[in-house]
């Protein structure tokens, strides 16, 4: 990656990023899409920090009204700019599979999100369409005036002062997972420093977080690049292309392969649809 300051926008070149692929892949939720001059433009936030970023062409890119300490701060991060993506991509490819993956959906890459809105959006993604998701996450954010709240704003509410939210069942565990990491019941920090196989289990002890969800706060919350969601689209793969198990020369970064995997499967690959 490298980068130079126009004006009052940062100028980035990286040929390993797509915003469309990266931010509308379903590993983060308050990204929106907007018109513009320009071939993408999202805009969103971290941290709730707001952003709006262009890709004027391949490779090249617009973070819009943004100094360089707050990109450098901030947005190199969130992006994950000092990973070598063309290298895990060399990597991956030695897969037949993943090279097709790979060539399909280069620009992917792995956000660097906050764990606790990372937990919170993923227990809300449970049996949910993604633009349901971003719907309850946006109603959320702007009942706490445009931000997302805090473990301990959300932990004075319970399931019927969260009606608004329109999330159904999720709603109670949205509350248990408010209550234990607002007490200290549930560390973030340390689950995220933890042993793989312990932080799996310390995620499961929260209501509603099963395997898939806690693999993904794992992965796109606590940049846990071992962690490997598994859902009907990836068990598919699995039985598919992988029946004696992942390549283990790719399992280190198992999960940021897992995202290549993903989209060419969904919307790429002639596998037929998966029944749910």
């Amino acid at each position: 990656m490298e980068y130079f300051v126009k004006g009052n926008d940062v100028i980035v070149s990286e040929p390993h990023l797509d915003l469309a692929e990266t931010l509308d892949c379903g590993q983060a939720f308050r990204w929106r899409a907007v018109e513009s001059f320009y071939a993408q433009t999202f805009t969103g936030s971290f941290l709730d920090a707001p952003l709006t970023v262009s890709q004027m062409s391949p490779g090249s890119f617009i973070f819009h009204s943004t100094s360089e300490e707050a990109f450098l701060s901030l947005w190199r991060d969130y992006f994950d700019f000092s990973t070598d993506y063309g290298r895990l991509k060399e990597v991956f490819s030695q897969d037949p599979t993943l090279a097709k993956a790979c060539a399909y959906a280069g620009g992917i890459r792995l956000l660097r999100q906050d764990s606790w809105e990372c937990l919170i959006s993923f227990i809300i993604s449970q049996n949910n369409n993604i633009p349901r998701i971003k719907g309850i996450i946006d109603r959320l954010c702007q009942h706490y005036g445009g931000k997302f709240p805090t473990p301990e704003q959300l932990a004075g509410e319970d399931p019927d002062s969260l009606s608004y939210l329109r999330s159904g069942f999720r709603a109670k565990y949205i509350c248990d997972a408010a209550r234990r990491v607002a007490s200290g019941e549930t560390d973030l920090k340390a689950i995220a420093e933890s042993p793989i196989d312990q932080a799996r289990a310390a995620l499961k002890e929260i209501l509603g977080v099963g395997p898939k969800v806690a693999e993904c706060v794992l992965l796109f919350g606590m940049h846990r690049t071992e962690a490997f969601p598994l859902d009907v689209w990836m068990k598919r793969v699995m039985a598919e292309y992988y029946p004696g198990g992942f390549p283990e020369f790719a399992q280190q970064n198992a999960g940021i392969a897992q995202q290549y995997l993903f989209h060419y499967i969904r919307t790429g690959s002639p596998v037929p649809e998966p029944a749910v």
